[in-house]
């Protein structure tokens, strides 16, 4: 027979999980394993696919080979990439190469945090709680629907006539 599930609404902080005051002191991703030289994450958002490598270093972020904020020309994209870096605290101690496809600007975008946070929580699994609560490692899976024939768009008809 299962067992029952325990109730989450009575948890109390675990020791591993940070409090909000020591956030900035989580550290920088662990050293890589032998024979490893990067952290792969995926990201996907709408119709993009992001491939996101890190690996510890100086700060350096390319996108398709491209400097970051070449890239991303909208400040909203690179303010919501550029969060995940913050909130872990590794903007100046990783490198982050990014190949990215498909969609337009947001979506890339949001696939690039994705993968990033992916990223990041497999370099250090104690940024989890924190990448967490802030919704950086749930996957958006929302989709623009499709258009349906006899329609002009995926809900809107056509104006109807009574004669």
């Amino acid at each position: 027979m299962p067992e029952a599930a325990e109730p989450t609404a009575n948890k109390t902080p675990t020791p591993e999980s940070p409090a909000p005051a020591e956030r900035s002191s989580l550290g920088p991703p662990k050293d890589l394993p032998a024979g490893q030289s990067y952290y792969l994450g995926t990201g996907r958002r709408k119709t993009a696919v992001a491939r996101v490598r890190v690996r510890p270093g100086k700060g350096e972020f390319r996108v398709n080979g491209r400097p970051f904020a070449e890239f991303f020309h909208i400040e909203k994209d690179r303010r919501a990439v550029g969060r995940v870096l913050d909130l872990t605290d590794t903007r100046q101690r990783v490198d982050v190469f990014v190949n990215i496809f498909g969609g337009g600007t947001t979506g890339q975008a949001g696939a690039i945090v994705l993968g990033l946070a992916r990223a990041l929580h497999k370099s250090n699994p104690a940024f989890e709680p924190v990448l967490r609560d802030s919704g950086f490692l749930t996957r958006d899976s929302r989709k623009v629907e499709r258009k349906k024939y006899g329609q002009a768009g995926a809900r809107r008809r056509f104006q109807f006539s009574k004669r």
